[in-house]
């Protein structure tokens, strides 16, 4: 009973410092010469004070371990609550009544003057069981800290999977939306509508599309044992990279080059270009609505189904050309062991592999892109930025968004050309090497 009545006076903390103010209400007594009970008192040797000195130290250790095995158990008590623990609250309960006890029997025996025989073992003894109970907390609190280390990571585990959720609905809603991959942004757009901003919605795209058709490529070349640094340096030579791993920078600058080549140009053809300028503005003015409405009728098409049932259209010509154009024979034999893919595209097929459907996605975004270009007033134009140029905030942005400080950045190579729609600039994204 005694047991379960400290135990509910722990769990009260205005309580238990009271217990201890009742156990504790004693003065120690004074050792300075000048402090002494009474004028009739005999004075003390040297060798008393040093014994009265040994054993009050002796007291005082005691004490201290007494009062930390009482805060362990105590401590040990709070733990055991939370998440209930039966034993654990009866083992901490008879540590802090035992100690309690304890620290009133010291109070009884320093009342009646009661000193220790042998102070020195008792105070080493004392200074042991201190340590321990020291230890015991530490031993605790780590425990508590390890048990909320664990709450926390089962709460990241578990918002984790909703965010997993989250952007499988996502992406389940974007294709719902629009199944080529663009959002319902278009859905009601009219020719009069148009501003720079669509054209930055679908350059994204374009981005997204080339970087997946870069990765499918690099692991390609893996799987063939390419040696990616050589590879890397053939397309980008004497190319200083900050980290080995940017150097798929390098393959991405290739597939944008490629694909943007002609760019400028309606039908990506010079000459479709003289022949545009020598219409009358009105005339003009109906070949760009007449883009736009190749963009709108284009946006949702899926590009393996229209190029199987329309082989000899512009797209058609388009991602034939820009396919035996990308892919040399001798990368394409080495990657696939053989030229079916690029034979069968000659010949105006389309394969049937993951390799050219993620082609023909990109191809098709590239060809979105030029369609809107042509459909704007001004007109886009295209940028690319020398290498060694000095790095400009206006006309460029750092591919890596890695700041510069050890060094004055210059281009090393452009990633991703600019445009300009008029006074707009949409910056060039750059890789930049030290100067």
């Amino acid at each position: 009973m005694d047991s379960v009545k400290s135990a509910k006076n722990l769990n009260n903390p205005g309580g238990f410092v009271r217990s201890f103010a009742k156990v504790l209400r004693f003065r120690v007594a004074p050792t300075d010469d000048k402090c002494r009970k009474s004028d009739d008192e005999k004075p003390q040797t040297d060798d008393e004070q040093v014994r009265n000195k040994v054993a009050l130290d002796a007291f005082l250790a005691k004490l201290f371990a007494s009062i930390s095995s009482v805060k362990a158990g105590y401590l040990q008590l709070q733990i055991a609550q939370s998440p209930y623990d039966a034993d654990g609250i009866q083992t901490a309960d008879e540590i802090v009544v035992t100690e309690l006890k304890h620290l009133s029997e010291l109070k009884q025996c320093y009342a009646k003057k009661q000193m220790d025989p042998s102070p020195e073992v008792t105070q080493l003894l004392a200074e042991i069981k201190e340590q321990q109970s020291l230890l015991k907390t530490y031993e605790i609190m780590g425990k508590k800290f390890e048990t909320q280390l664990k709450l926390k990571d089962s709460e990241i585990d578990s918002l984790c999977k909703k965010l997993e959720e989250m952007d499988r609905k996502t992406k389940s809603l974007e294709k719902r939306l629009c199944p080529s991959g663009f959002l319902s942004v278009f859905d009601d757009l009219h020719f009069s509508g148009l501003n720079p901003n669509h054209f930055i919605t679908v350059l994204r795209q374009v981005v997204k599309s080339v970087r997946s058709f870069v990765k499918l490529l690099v692991n390609e070349m893996e799987s063939a044992g390419w040696d990616l640094d050589a590879a890397a340096n053939s397309v980008e030579p004497d190319a200083v990279y900050e980290n080995p791993m940017h150097k798929c920078f390098a393959f991405e600058s290739f597939v944008f080059r490629q694909m943007l080549e002609g760019f400028q140009y309606p039908n990506f053809s010079p000459l479709t270009q003289r022949q545009q300028q020598k219409q009358p503005q009105q005339q003009q003015q109906q070949q760009r609505r007449h883009f736009f409405e190749e963009f709108m009728e284009f946006k949702s098409i899926k590009p393996r189904d229209f190029l199987s049932r329309n082989p000899k259209s512009k797209f058609g010509k388009f991602c034939r050309a820009k396919y035996l154009h990308l892919v040399h024979p001798k990368m394409e034999h080495s990657l696939f062991g053989d030229l079916i893919q690029r034979n069968l595209v000659s010949s105006s097929g389309y394969p049937d592999t993951t390799f050219f459907s993620t082609f023909a996605e990109m191809a098709k975004r590239v060809w979105l892109l030029h369609r809107l270009a042509f459909s704007l007033n001004p007109e886009v134009s295209i940028f690319q930025m020398r290498r060694g140029s000095r790095f400009s905030e206006v006309y460029m942005e750092n591919v890596t968004e890695e700041a510069f400080i050890a060094f004055n950045p210059q281009v090393g190579f452009t990633v991703i050309p600019g445009f300009k729609i008029g006074k707009t600039v949409i910056q060039s994204q750059v890789y930049l090497s030290p100067s």
